[in-house]
């Protein structure tokens, strides 16, 4: 599950081990073996790493570039009854 994070100075990023200052956003997913799972080890990544793994993506919303960590949905497991 992907968590979007606020960090406190406190958090390192999992793959840069870069410190995330206060008060940068990260994320913070559950992954196995460096796969995104429901339940699983929590890894933090700074947004230049979320981004680079394809896990963030900027989206422009009202004319504004905005930082998301939320997955678009894929159209091909929609069912049509």
């Amino acid at each position: 599950m992907r968590r979007g994070c606020i960090s406190l100075g406190e958090v390192k990023c999992g793959d840069c081990q870069r410190t995330i200052p206060y008060p940068e956003r990260y994320l913070a997913i559950d992954e196995e073996d460096g796969v995104e799972v429901e339940k699983g080890n929590t890894v933090h990544y700074c947004i230049l790493c979320a981004i680079e793994k394809g896990y963030a993506r900027y989206k422009e919303i009202k004319g504004e570039m905005v930082l998301t960590f939320f997955q678009e949905p894929d159209v091909s497991d929609v069912s049509q009854d």
